[in-house]
């Protein structure tokens, strides 16, 4: 380090072999992004070539010293990128609320008014028969009892208004 101090460049570049892949290995572990963490390493042996001189091995190793300062370079690059840099980008998330999405609701809203034009093309008992049995949950037998009909006739209403539906829905 004293050779260093003194502006000696060899001492630095045998300095850097020695302890490089060390000190990056630091740097990627704080910053988990290999080109910032090369960024901070290069930042990391400009602060010692400036500060060599402020090494003291009374209190500690090369390798410790070395490894303090990589590790506070990485720690406030870490920090400059303030606290959004610990949250996942939005557009990764995946937020679910539950509710339905506004092109369902959309399709729903269309599927429902053609429904009911459709349901306007049939005559009035067929309309009625239709919307009784499937909107209001009466059975077939109980329809029958309220049209008067029998059992089989207001099947058949309901069969014909059905197929009429489906073909006015698919045109």
């Amino acid at each position: 380090m004293a050779r260093i101090a003194a502006g000696e460049r060899e001492a630095l570049r045998q300095l850097y072999d020695a302890t490089s892949a060390k000190l990056f290995g630091v740097c990627l572990r704080i910053l988990s992004d290999r080109e910032e963490s090369e960024d901070v390493l290069q930042d990391v042996y400009v602060t010692i070539w400036r500060r060599a001189d402020r090494f003291d091995s009374a209190r500690a190793s090369v390798m410790t010293w070395v490894s303090t300062i990589a590790r506070n370079r990485a720690i406030d690059r870490l920090r400059a990128r303030g606290p959004m840099a610990y949250a996942e980008p939005v557009d990764d998330l995946e937020i679910a609320d539950g509710s339905v999405g506004a092109d369902t609701l959309l399709e729903a809203a269309d599927d429902r008014n053609r429904l009911h034009h459709c349901l306007g093309e049939l005559d009035d008992r067929t309309e009625q028969v239709i919307r009784t049995a499937f909107f209001e949950g009466v059975t077939y037998e109980a329809l029958a009892r309220r049209m008067d009909a029998p059992l089989g006739t207001v099947k058949s209403w309901i069969r014909r208004g059905l197929a009429k539906l489906k073909g006015c829905l698919q045109s």
